[in-house]
């Protein structure tokens, strides 16, 4: 005869805990995808191979567990020019809650230059391109239209830098290290035909598109690649608005805001 779950049992695949014998609302053992957290991996394990286990079915093979590594440290901080961390910035020098300077970045850095949507997409067509040329060749020349969706039409092609002249020296060198690893066949497909993407493309691979490739070597899927990319870039930004905090609005550069309008224009 089959146990009935209680209608207000959580389901989870990823987490299992077992109370403690005088208080359920506290757990004795907690257990991510099988493995013990507190009682084997505290202490053994890396934070990747956590995050890792956490998203994915199996715990990483070695070299998956460097990837990931290499990979998180490339993306903590995209720099205070980067539109999400400059977000972060203005909520800290303004006095903002840390938890508002984080969402502020998170807001900014989901969209579709260089952020999560820019990841989810370029995860797309890694899945539909692989690693064939002329198949890239023909989803650069005619993207697809993306329809039902509130996302408007990229501006530029995903994974490449619309205002770039020349591919940058720490994107040519984020992408050689994480090819080294030899996880899966993009990474090294990508570092093999650059030059080509980028003439077909009309503009410099970005810091996305190494993301990118890195996690669909991963395994990752768009939709988690999205939410690890938003979580890996966060450290910076926090880092980065606290920063701004301490040193205050005045020592902070706002930039000129031009207003244009009709009215404006009329009245001269």
């Amino acid at each position: 005869m089959s146990e009935k779950q209680a209608p207000d049992t959580i389901s989870s695949r990823i987490w299992h805990e077992e109370p403690e014998p005088d208080n359920p609302f506290a757990a004795r053992a907690a257990y991510c995808r099988g493995y013990d957290v507190y009682g084997e991996m505290l202490g053994q394990a890396r934070w990747v191979e956590m995050l890792y286990l956490l998203f994915r079915e199996d715990a990483p093979i070695a070299a998956q567990t460097d990837l990931l590594e290499a990979l998180a440290l490339a993306l903590a901080n995209p720099g205070p020019r980067d539109a999400s961390v400059h977000a972060a910035m203005c909520g800290g020098v303004c006095g903002s809650p840390a938890a508002a300077s984080l969402i502020a970045a998170l807001s900014v850095g989901a969209g579709q230059l260089a952020g999560g949507r820019e990841i989810f997409v370029c995860l797309e067509r890694w899945a539909s391109c692989g690693t064939d040329l002329d198949a890239w060749r023909e989803r650069l020349a005619a993207p697809p239209v993306s329809r039902g969706t509130i996302w408007p039409a990229s501006e530029h092609p995903p994974g490449f830098d619309p205002h770039g002249a020349t591919t940058a020296t720490p994107v040519r060198q984020t992408l050689s290290c994480l090819a080294r690893y030899g996880v899966g066949p993009h990474l090294t497909w990508l570092e093999e035909h650059r030059a080509d993407l980028e003439r077909l493309a009309g503009c410099p691979l970005s810091m996305s598109g190494v993301a990118a490739a890195a996690f669909a070597d991963l395994g990752f899927t768009p939709e988690q690649a999205e939410m690890l990319h938003l979580l890996l870039r966060l450290p910076g930004a926090a880092a980065h608005a606290l920063e701004q905090k301490s040193l205050g609005y005045k020592k902070f550069p706002f930039g000129t805001v031009e207003l244009e309008s009709d009215f404006a224009e009329e009245q001269t």
